[in-house]
Formats: structure tokens, C-alpha cells, sequence
């Protein structure tokens, strides 16, 4: 191993050390300027111009008082949900794969981010105007869980296969849709104005104390604490005779990081809505950036889903200008060609 190419991270306190290979940081940081600038552009551009340095002004509260309205009150929201969304999902969609050993496989495809939405409409059918709405990602997660364990009943025989699983995934995923949109139909017009959001896929109308406030501190736990499990994950993917002889309780680490998975979607579908494949894409585009180490793969793909919605939502709101298209028919556009790639380089062996 040459020494050169790689960065170490110890923490003795806390029995934790990493070894992240300087490739991924130099990536991870091109990203992360990336992210900030497409932040500033998507602040900026709309239906009032605001030119990039007031934007940056603005952030640091000395910008005139209009553009200072228009950039922290209408603008500045729901870019960062963008960037949290996007992160959770990407992440998640890491973890999955990881653990299932499946490049296919997504929240989404797999009906996680149904469940999720499920459980999110439910909440507004059933406790709107009674709980706060801080209690929704909570709702949201539950409803995950519940397609996730739906999900594992059905696929099992003698054991998961992962084209099984995938396969009633999409099964599940139409099912639970089918669900949801029963809910809307029999509720009121309220509700279904409230509920497309969820099974659309739209950030449109956030605020910093309905959605920023609920959103953040859940990523901000989940998020870390995931990129803790990194070696985890790396030893799942050898397989589970070889992670089981190097010690591993394969079993626990594996109900964990799905855990941790199925939260994260919960949590970023509480408040984006089924954002669809996400999950799937930046993964993918994280290996071929960084190779398949956790360590690397997941900071990687959480700024690439945040860049990925980012672009989509200031696609959603510009192209057809006046209209604002929801944020998830952009994802689904590109990410539907993307799946069917995927399953025709698996067919052929090459996946």
C-alpha cells in the first residue's frame, strides 16, 4: 500500500480511525464547491434576477432589504432542502446497495420512498391541524419501515436474492402508490393538494420553521453516524461467509445500516416527497469517481444526490417558467433511461 496516497483520520477516544485515499478528498472538495456554486445559482435565478454577489450579501444580512427578503425568506430555504434531500437520498441509496450487494437497487425502486410517502400522507390524513408537523419525517420513517419489512417477508426463500428482492420491490412500490392515492381521493381537497407533494416529488413553498427546522437535525444525526458504519458496509460487500471469518456480526451490522438507510429516506421523503432515483444514480456516478470504499463512496454521493436535486429543482422552476414543474419529474426523466442501462448491463453480464 503506498502510504502517499492515502489520509488518515484516528480518534482513540472513541476507538474510530479512517483511511480515506486523497483522491476521494480532492473529489469530495471539487464537489463541494460545486454544490455552493449551483447553491448561489439557484438562489439567484428566478423570477426576479438577484446577481451572485448580493446573494452572498444577502447571506450575511447586507443586502438591501427587498433582496435581502427574496433570498433568506422565499430563496435560501429551499435550496438548502434541496442539498439535505438529496444527500439523504443519495445516502441512503449508497447504504442499500452496499448491504444488498445490488446495483439496482434504490429506496425507490425498492418501494422504500412509497412507504415513506405512505406514512407521510397518512399523518396529514389523519392527525392535520393535531400534531405538529415537526412529527411528519417520524411518520414518514415509520411508514418506511413497515414496506421494508413487508418488503423482506415476501423476497424471503431460504434467504434474499437480490433480483428477487428488486423484483417485488417495484411490486410493493405500485401497491403502497396505489394506496396513497386512494387516501387523496377520499380525503379532502385540502389534503389532496397537501398529499401530491409527497407522491410527486416537490420542494416547492418551504420554509425555515416547517422544513429546514424539521429536516436538519435529523440529517445532521443520521448523516454522521452512518459515515461512522463505513467499514461496515465495505466488509458486507465481500460477501457473508468472508465478513462473518473476519469477525463481523453480519446479521446486527446489517439490521443497523438498513436502519440507518430506511431513516434516511424516511427523513428526506418527510419533506421532499418520492423524489425518485436519486438514490440510484449518484451512487453509481460516486464509484466511478472514487472506487467502491464506504469511506469515500458515501461523502461522494450525498454531494452528488445534493448537486443532482439542485440542478433538477432550478431546472423545475426556469424551463417552463412561468410554471414550477415538481423537482421529481426531472429526476424520473433522467433517472428512468438511467435504470433501464443498468439492467441491460447487468443482462449482458458487464454490471
Amino acid at each position: 500500500m503506498n502510504n502517499t496516497k492515502f489520509a488518515w483520520f484516528r480518534s482513540p477516544r472513541f476507538r474510530y480511525a479512517w483511511l480515506l485515499h486523497k483522491r476521494a478528498l480532492r473529489v469530495s472538495g471539487i464537489l463541494l464547491v460545486m454544490c455552493a456554486v449551483l447553491m448561489v445559482a439557484s438562489i439567484a435565478i428566478g423570477s426576479q434576477y438577484v446577481p451572485p454577489a448580493t446573494v452572498v450579501k444577502a447571506v450575511f444580512g447586507q443586502a438591501d432589504p427587498m433582496n435581502q427578503v427574496i433570498v433568506e425568506k422565499l430563496r435560501m430555504p429551499r435550496a438548502i432542502v434541496a442539498v439535505l434531500v438529496g444527500a439523504s437520498l443519495a445516502a441512503a441509496g449508497a447504504v442499500l446497495q452496499g448491504i444488498i450487494r445490488n446495483p439496482l437497487t434504490s429506496p425507490d425502486v425498492v418501494g422504500v420512498t412509497e412507504g415513506a410517502s405512505f406514512g407521510a400522507v397518512l399523518f396529514v390524513y389523519v392527525f392535520t391541524n393535531q400534531v405538529s408537523i415537526h412529527w411528519m419525517p417520524l411518520a414518514s420513517i415509520l411508514g418506511a419501515f413497515a414496506v421494508t419489512g413487508l418488503l423482506y417477508v415476501l423476497a424471503w426463500k431460504k434467504g434474499v436474492s437480490p433480483l428477487r428482492l428488486v423484483l417485488i420491490g417495484i411490486g410493493i412500490s405500485a401497491a403502497i402508490k396505489s394506496l396513497s392515492y386512494m387516501l387523496i381521493i377520499s380525503g379532502p381537497l385540502q389534503l389532496a393538494d397537501r398529499s401530491l407533494t409527497f407522491m410527486t416529488g416537490s420542494i416547492y413553498g418551504v420554509s425555515w420553521e416547517r422544513d429546514v427546522a424539521t429536516l436538519l437535525p435529523w440529517i445532521a444525526v443520521l448523516l454522521p453516524f452512518t459515515w461512522l458504519q463505513a467499514r461496515k458496509v465495505n466488509i458486507q460487500v465481500l460477501g457473508d461467509d468472508i465478513a462473518v471469518s473476519a469477525g463481523a456480526r453480519v446479521q446486527r451490522d446489517r439490521l443497523l445500516l438498513l436502519l440507518l438507510s430506511v431513516s434516511l429516506a424516511g427523513s428526506a421523503v418527510a419533506i421532499g416527497g418520492a423524489i425518485s432515483f436519486i438514490g440510484l444514480m449518484a451512487p453509481h456516478m460516486a464509484r466511478r469517481l472514487t472506487g467502491p470504499s464506504f469511506g469515500s463512496l458515501l461523502p461522494v454521493s450525498a454531494l452528488l444526490g445534493a448537486i443532482i436535486l439542485l440542478a433538477a429543482d432550478l431546472m423545475a422552476r426556469t424551463v417552463f417558467f412561468p410554471r414550477d414543474i415538481p423537482a421529481g419529474v426531472f429526476t424520473a426523466a433522467i433517472g428512468a433511461p438511467f435504470f433501464m442501462y443498468l439492467l441491460y448491463r447487468k443482462r449482458n453480464g458487464n454490471g
